[in-house]
């Protein structure tokens, strides 16, 4: 792997840390891991790459954790854990956050350090001081870069705009496990020679845009496959990269994503306080209606869940729920104007319905949470069936709520073709924790067979 520029010069001291608390010499460490002393050199002053077979080693010998020793050779920030190397989002140059998404991007493409990133946990701590760089970082200058790479053009731009609008359409028709290789080796292949490249401050501000929307499909189909540390780590370099390109639009729609996510791994706090930055930063940035039709509705379900979690009813909870709902909907009303970014495509009534479901869902209102899902099931109809597959399944959920046992598992029946054809870990886990519900219902006939069904289904 190549070493970045700042670990070349610094070397890597935790590495020697390490040798030095097995009382080992450099000789001796070499000889254990398998390499000459020269290389053990090389490696402790960081002018050599560690292949993976060797750090492997290194974590028999040393009996560390596989991700210590990925700390001690990468040498990730001082904000890491033992379990999480945390993303550097404070201010800095772009040609830092070009650095830094790259280094990302060359991990994902090795085998033994992807599946090492898979592993990673969702981290809230790293959460605070990624609002503080987004909310009061100051951006650069410039974001013209003298690189040795090609000359880079607004073309090139396109190209990698273009290439997301392909990779989101395939997301929401196949799930992310078909497009999230291709997105990655997209990704290091082709974005970061460009930000390699040289470029002048308006191409250069268009190409951090443009690449922190590729970054953000990173995280996304990371999400879709339940790599919340990994997704986590991408939507950090997303957010870098907006913040590098002066784009607050894309800054509110990683936070809201990032709100999504919390809400995913139930971390109502956190949920609450990202979705309320997305909601300033688009307020700030004027953004257009839709954009802030989305931020709201996600604050709504940020908000819900926190009622949810509340340890009596919040009364006012709800109330602030409803606002911003409301809120949502007229925002949406307005219609498409000439400023939405292509992103926002996506939003259209249906997903509002949808979103709008997931928060009555939480605040226990049962019957307008089925009602928003049937009417997004049938808007989405077949086109877009991860979401459809979804919204069977809340839908499900929420028939089960209300005692409506057999229109529940006829919903939830529904949507097993949908989970069979997708590649998205987050259908597959849905209906699945869907059948844990049923448990009250186990001695039924009609949950037998469907838990008999889906079994075979998704086995098969």
């Amino acid at each position: 792997m190549i070493v970045g520029e700042s670990q070349r010069h610094a070397g890597r001291p935790e590495l020697v840390r390490a040798r030095k608390r097995q009382g080992m010499s450099q000789e001796e460490a070499a000889e254990a891991v398998g390499v000459s002393p020269t290389t053990w050199a090389r490696w402790e002053r960081g002018e050599q790459g560690v292949r993976a077979c060797y750090r492997a080693r290194m974590a028999a010998v040393f009996e560390a954790e596989a991700v210590e020793v990925e700390r001690w050779i990468e040498g990730w920030a001082s904000g890491a854990t033992s379990s999480w190397p945390a993303v550097d989002c404070g201010a800095d140059s772009p040609a830092a956050t070009v650095r830094s998404a790259a280094h990302l991007w060359r991990l994902e493409m090795d085998p033994s350090r992807r599946q090492l990133l898979a592993t990673l946990p969702f981290v809230p701590s790293a959460l605070g001081e990624w609002l503080v760089a987004w909310d009061y970082g100051t951006p650069a200058e410039s974001a013209a870069q003298h690189g040795t790479g090609p000359i880079v053009g607004l073309a090139d731009v396109a190209r990698i705009n273009e290439a997301r609008k392909a990779f989101s359409q395939m997301d929401r028709q196949f799930g992310s496990g078909l497009v999230r290789p291709v997105v990655m080796r997209y990704l290091n292949g082709n974005v970061a020679p460009l930000l390699r490249g040289r470029y002048d401050d308006r191409v250069g501000a268009e190409l951090m845009r443009a690449a922190a929307g590729m970054s953000w499909m990173a995280g996304w189909t990371a999400f879709d496959v339940n790599q919340h540390g990994q997704a986590q780590q991408h939507f950090g370099q997303a957010l870098r990269l907006a913040k590098a390109g002066d784009d607050p639009l894309m800054g509110a729609r990683v936070l809201s994503t990032l709100a999504q996510q919390a809400v995913h791994v139930e971390q109502p706090t956190w949920a609450a306080w990202l979705a309320r930055a997305a909601v300033d930063t688009a307020r700030r940035a004027e953004a257009p209606p839709r954009v802030m039709s989305l931020m709201l509705v996600k604050e709504a379900w940020a908000t819900a869940l926190q009622v949810k979690f509340a340890a009596s009813q919040d009364g006012h909870g709800v109330k602030r729920v409803e606002r911003l709902l409301t809120e949502a909907e007229s925002a949406h009303a307005q219609g498409v104007t000439d400023r939405d970014p292509a992103w926002v495509a996506f939003c259209d009534e249906v997903e509002l319905s949808a979103q709008i479901g997931r928060c009555w869902s939480l605040l226990g209102d049962h019957r307008r949470a089925a009602d928003s899902a049937e009417v997004a099931i049938t808007g989405y109809g077949e086109h877009l069936p991860r979401s459809a597959q979804f919204n069977r399944v809340h839908a499900a959920e929420a028939y089960l709520e209300m005692g409506e046992l057999e229109q529940a598992l006829a919903s939830a029946r529904a949507a097993i073709p949908m989970t069979k054809a997708l590649t998205s870990v987050r259908s597959v886990e849905l209906v699945r924790q869907f059948a844990g519900r049923l448990e009250p219902y186990g001695d039924s006939v009609m949950v037998r067979e469907f838990r008999d069904h889906l079994k075979c289904e998704l086995a098969a």
